[in-house]
């Protein structure tokens, strides 16, 4: 048997034959792909002997404390320019965040404004960068250069955001990077808008940018921009927001030169070097004040954006001492060819949000505050994808991936003794928005999205309703946009926008906050098509908190045959405002009405025909029977409840001309509907063993572990099954094949194929 341990003679090589061998192999490098050693670890990365020695020398709170803010300030002043300069939607309604990294890339300090999750993602590619380019002699980096990157596999969220990184020099030292990230959209993916729920593969998800240098001198490469503006559908979008993002991480580049004139370097990197440990540090010190326990929750997934079925987003939350971990393992298996899987620091990302938004959001805004928590998933899942499958559509993912860890969270902060953020039920979390692309009324060829997804209702607290329609899951400070502006560039109207969805409520003690209406229609384009581009069409997608309501399911709805145009112009009063009016009442001849789930792929309008969307309610909290029933009269009086649905829901009786409250009878309706419960409950045991099923049932296509056991991961049916420890395919049939199929079947039952009726 050869020894292969040598080289061929018998013995081991020498030193130089070794280092010969491994310049060999870093010289023919064949594919520098993502790096698991860096996009697996989102901790800071340890001091370096620089850091060191500048914590020696600056270490006082108070500079270091002046210094933080004088960042932060120039990390908001850049995110101001983002947002009033860009182009993309995203741009110019806060989707958008900027920052400044330490030498090593870590995130120390970012805009208090935008998409936090970001802090913990854009680390990845910076520390590509370093590892990869700065000895490269190939690429290098300079003092003038900017990188640019959007590959979500390398660390971002989906191929949709791109950012614009800048190296910062002192005297030819290397001292921290700056960065700006937007969602801008379009990116040349197989439907236009930058999310394309039909990508099968990545190569369906259009620019996929690993880092690399197109900014040299502070200059943005011609060369390099003219590829990038002929990949996309609009490419005066690409060149102005590349343009928006080098300014602004300019102006953030001022802002810290300013700090190294009047402080000197060792000021600057002891304060981003400090203001992480100490972050880091005080999130540890504030977990060990919460009780040592376990929780468990679950969030369903209703579709993969092409067919309906039902997959599990699992989460088991554990503290011990100073340790908090997010258990994802059980979640469902990764869709091979479906865009609804995420890459593992996205999922990361999110949570991070959970602490930075919603129960720390005193500290400072970086990658610390999520650093010493820790993340298991199983290999190859939905919430840790591997980087052959899609992820365009990682929202789906990440985002109810959000709200399992915001429930569990929740029930954690309800059990502290001293507490010192309101506890709080998720806020809606899809992206119910129309995202839209065509040839607009300029002739111009367009592709983005309404920032109405923005509006996302906010969940009930302790002791308060949750806010309608207030901010993203994942932004702070985020708008909802101006469609009277979107209309100069595109062309379609939304007939009706921003209006409260009745009876689209999370009831509770205290309900969620509510979401609007959106109905749109082409206008001055025969080339236009919208997509919908999110879950909870038949099963919402979060939990109500402690005998709070979820909100409802929010279908597409669609009526086709006719123009709205004509009738606004004709018979304008048969135009009506809200959903449910038109869907009942059906009020044009000839049209017809129906209602889709809400993963509906790119589809050409014709002029006039609607298309009508919800966004959604954030969760209620506690018993709803236990809500004061002048809230429920001051919901009705605002159009947010029905009567009917309010008397049905919360037994409260009241005159429905007056809305006068009876409380002696709704004090007995709430009695008589608590003693119904009594009469309807079975004890635990007895309801265990009638609702426990040993597997999943055979007529749902189900993704996921079934119970206690996290071992197995179901794949679509009872009888297909993996280890979750050991990856495999699961390949979904194409929709337009599933169709075929069923209407073969039926053809062959009717005889009409040559076989015999069945």
């Amino acid at each position: 048997m050869n020894d292969m341990s040598n080289t061929g003679r018998g013995k081991l090589p020498s030193a130089e034959e070794a280092a010969l061998i491994k310049k060999f192999l870093n010289d023919t490098t064949l594919f520098l792909g993502p790096d698991p050693e860096i996009m697996q670890n989102h901790d800071i990365m340890p001091r370096t002997a620089d850091e060191d020695e500048a914590i020696s020398k600056v270490d006082d709170a108070h500079i270091i404390a002046k210094i933080r803010d004088r960042i932060q300030s120039g990390c908001d002043e850049g995110y101001e320019m983002v947002e009033q300069m860009g182009a993309a939607p995203g741009a110019k309604w806060g989707d958008v965040i900027t920052g400044v990294y330490s030498a090593s890339g870590d995130l120390a300090i970012a805009s208090a404004g935008g998409v936090l999750i970001f802090s913990a993602l854009v680390h990845h590619p910076i520390k590509f960068i370093i590892k990869n380019w700065i000895n490269d002699p190939t690429v290098g980096v300079r003092e003038g250069d900017g990188f640019i990157h959007n590959d979500s596999r390398y660390g971002n969220v989906h191929n949709t955001d791109q950012s614009m990184i800048l190296p910062i020099f002192h005297k030819g030292k290397l001292v921290c990077w700056v960065a700006s990230t937007v969602h801008e959209g379009e990116n040349g993916a197989i439907e236009p808008g930058g999310m394309p729920s039909m990508a099968e593969s990545p190569s369906d998800e259009g620019l996929k940018m690993s880092p690399f240098k197109v900014v040299e001198n502070y200059q943005i490469k011609r060369d390099i921009l003219t590829f990038l503006q002929n990949s996309v559908r609009e490419p005066k979008l690409q060149y102005e927001d590349m343009k928006v993002k080098l300014f602004a991480c300019l102006r953030i580049k001022q802002r810290i030169e300013e700090t190294l004139n009047t402080d000197g370097p060792e000021a600057l990197v002891s304060t981003l070097r400090l203001t992480m440990e100490n972050v880091r540090a005080e999130v540890k010190r504030r977990i060990s004040q919460w009780p040592d326990m376990t929780v468990r929750t679950y969030i369903i997934q209703d579709s993969t954006l092409r067919e309906n079925c039902v997959v599990k987003i699992n989460c088991k939350l554990t503290k011990t001492g100073d340790r908090l971990i997010f258990d994802f393992r059980g979640s469902a298996p990764e869709f091979t060819n479906r865009a609804t899987n995420t890459i593992v620091a996205g999922l990361k990302g999110m949570l991070a949000q959970v602490f930075l938004c919603y129960v720390w959001p005193d500290l400072p805004r970086g990658q610390a505050a999520f650093a010493p928590i820790e993340v298991i998933t199983d290999p190859h899942s939905i919430v840790n994808c591997s980087y052959d499958a899609p992820n365009s559509q990682s929202l789906m993912s990440i985002f109810t991936g959000f709200t399992a860890g915001q429930h569990a969270v929740a029930k954690f902060l309800y059990s502290c003794p001293e507490k010192f953020t309101k506890v709080h039920a998720p806020t809606f979390n899809m992206i119910n928005t129309f995202v839209w692309g065509g040839v607009s009324q300029h002739g111009e060829t367009l592709g983005n999205l309404c920032a109405d997804l923005n509006g996302m209702g906010a969940g009930a607290t302790v002791d308060r309703d949750g806010e309608h329609a207030l901010a993203p899951i994942f932004a702070t400070m985020a708008d909802i946009g101006e469609q009277e502006l979107n209309e100069e560039e595109v062309p379609f109207l939304q007939l009706v926008s921003k209006k409260m969805t009745r009876d689209a409520i999370a009831p509770g003690k205290y309900r969620g906050g509510q979401g609007y209406t959106m109905m749109v229609a082409t206008k001055d384009s025969e080339q236009w098509g919208f997509m919908t581009v999110c879950q909870g069409a038949k099963i919402p997608p979060l939990q109500g908190l402690f005998g709070g309501y979820a909100c409802g399911c929010y279908p597409l709805s669609k009526v086709k045959g006719v123009d709205v145009y004509d009738v606004l112009l004709n018979t304008p009063e048969k135009f009506k405002h809200s959903i449910e009016e038109i869907m009942n009442e059906q009020p044009f001849e000839g049209a017809s009405y129906t209602t889709h789930h809400m993963g509906m792929g790119f589809e050409i309008s014709k002029r006039g025909e609607l298309f009508m969307i919800s966004q959604g309610a954030g969760a209620g909290y506690g018993d709803l029977l236990e809500r004061d029933p002048k809230g429920i009269i001051k919901d009705i009086e605002e159009g947010l409840i029905s009567p009917q649905v309010a008397a049905r829901l919360y037994k409260v009786v009241f005159d429905p001309n007056t809305l006068a409250i009876d409380e002696v009878a709704t004090d007995a309706a709430r009695a008589a509907e608590r003693k119904a419960r009594i009469a309807r409950s079975k004890p635990y045991a007895e309801f265990v063993k009638d609702w426990n099923k040993p597997q999943p049932p055979s007529h749902l296509q189900y993704f996921g572990a079934w119970g206690d056991d996290v071992s197995v991961l179901y794949m679509g049916a009872p009888d297909k099954v993996r280890d979750a420890a050991t990856p495999r395919p699961n390949y979904m049939a194409h929709p337009k094949d599933v169709r075929i199929a069923e209407l073969e079947a039926r053809l062959a039952a009717m005889g009409a194929l040559g076989g015999e009726k069945q």
